[in-house]
């Protein structure tokens, strides 16, 4: 039984010659390429981003977003609306520090984020709510009769 090559012969005919002598260079150089394409990810497979992680909802009469913030405070966000562009910004802090540890791993978080969602509408930001519960931030977007386009900065209550 005759072997024959899993590489196509347009491959090989047009490959450079040291992948013609070891043909799985090319399936190596193949397989780089195709990792290449996929963003950044860290060993908990996350991104490599800090910005929030957004459900956004809506219903016939609001937009619902919720944004995950873990480890952020109430205090470190701030919600601001500018015609139809809701932004959300903050920072993760990480105050903790042992002295007398050395750390091989740190998998905690800290730094400034910005994350911003565009609304089909100018929304009225005197009616735009926005609570924080449980590192969750919930901001409710009610849809206006007449869009006004004005800007301004949401204050953010505890849920509790």
């Amino acid at each position: 039984m005759a072997m024959r090559s899993m590489i196509p012969s347009s491959w090989s005919r047009n490959a450079p010659s040291e992948i013609k002598r070891d043909p799985f260079s090319l399936l190596q150089n193949e397989m780089n390429r195709l990792f290449e394409a996929f963003p950044t990810m860290n060993a908990m497979n996350w991104p490599s981003d800090p910005a929030p992680r957004l459900d956004v909802s809506e219903t016939d009469t609001e937009i619902d977003i919720d944004a995950e913030l873990p480890g952020v405070e109430e205090k470190d966000v701030d919600v601001t609306l500018s015609g139809d562009v809701l932004t959300i910004r903050g920072e993760r802090k990480n105050g903790h520090e042992e002295k007398n540890k050395n750390y091989h791993l740190m998998e905690r978080s800290y730094g400034s984020f910005t994350r911003s969602v565009s609304l089909p509408f100018d929304a009225e930001p005197k009616n735009v709510t926005a609570k924080f519960e449980k590192g969750v931030l919930h901001i409710a977007i009610p849809k206006p009769a007449n869009a006004a386009g004005k800007s301004a900065k949401i204050p953010v209550k505890s849920g509790a």
